[in-house]
Parts: structure tokens; sequence; C-alpha cells
């Protein structure tokens, strides 16, 4: 038990060193990317450590009104990691109350832990496999396929 402590304090450390800031949340553009008004200037903010499914695959537009639902037009708080290569802002998303809008999304079965990405985060890790044990959301599904798999493959056609 007391290496699960030790591993989420150190995947924690590079979040303390993130920079914080908030805004308004003003368009939800899939599951993981959202438009967060930053005063005057609109940022695009992409999840870090969770990949919702794509809109155009199974439970990808369930996730999307998901993260509407939850974030929408809400004042939130965004721990900002990095920027990607798409310019986009990749950060964890604090709800108001304080909960993770990546790790709930995680935890209600509607991403996917992106090992890719995150692959020190132990409660990611433990939020998938509790949503799996349990099926819900994409987990219902006998087979589902994660969107890096579904974005190669809708690619090459």
């Amino acid at each position: 038990m007391w290496w699960r402590l030790l591993f989420l304090a150190s995947a924690a450390l590079p979040l303390c060193v993130a920079q914080s800031w908030t805004g308004q949340v003003v368009r939800v553009g899939d599951g993981d990317t959202l438009e967060i008004l930053r005063g005057r200037t609109t940022v695009r903010v992409r999840l870090h450590g969770v990949d919702c499914p794509e809109l155009g695959q199974d439970f990808g537009e369930r996730a999307r009104q998901r993260t509407g639902a939850l974030a929408m037009r809400q004042q939130v708080t965004v721990r900002q990691i990095e920027t990607d290569r798409f310019g986009r802002v990749v950060g964890e998303v604090f709800l108001p109350g304080g909960a993770s809008l990546n790790r709930k999304l995680v935890e209600e079965g509607l991403a996917w832990w992106y090992r890719q990405y995150a692959p020190r985060d132990l409660q990611l890790r433990l939020l998938e496999e509790k949503a799996r044990d349990a099926r819900r959301g994409l987990w219902a599904h006998p087979s589902p396929i994660p969107p890096w798999k579904w974005r190669g493959a809708n690619r090459r056609k």
C-alpha cells in the first residue's frame, strides 16, 4: 500500500511546477478538447493523460456531451503542463469544487488513460481499471477500440 502513495506522490511532482490559470469554458470540441476564455483570449486546451473516443467512434459523442455538461460555461482552473505540436495547451482541468475533469472522464468510462503521455499516472490507471471492471461507459462494449488506434486506421483510408 505504501508504494501506491509513493507512486502517486512521484507522479504528481511534475504537476507541482506547472503553471495554473483560470478561465471560462466557452466551447467543447470533443471529449478531451476545450476552448477556455482566459481574459480576452480563447485558449484551446487538450486534457492531459486521457484520450476520449473520437466523434466518429462509439461513445465519442457521449464523451463530448458529458464534458460539456460538466464544464460548459464553468469557471475552471487549468494546470498547464505543456504545449503540444498543434499549439494547444495540454493540462489538467479542475472543475468548480476542485474535481479533475480529466480523471472524472476516465472514472466514468468515457476516456482511456493515455499511457503514452502519462505513463506514471497511477491514479488514472486505477480509475481506468475500476471503470473497466464495472463495465462503465465505453467498457460496456465487448471490444472498445482505443482512439489512437482508430485515428491510425482512419487516416489511411
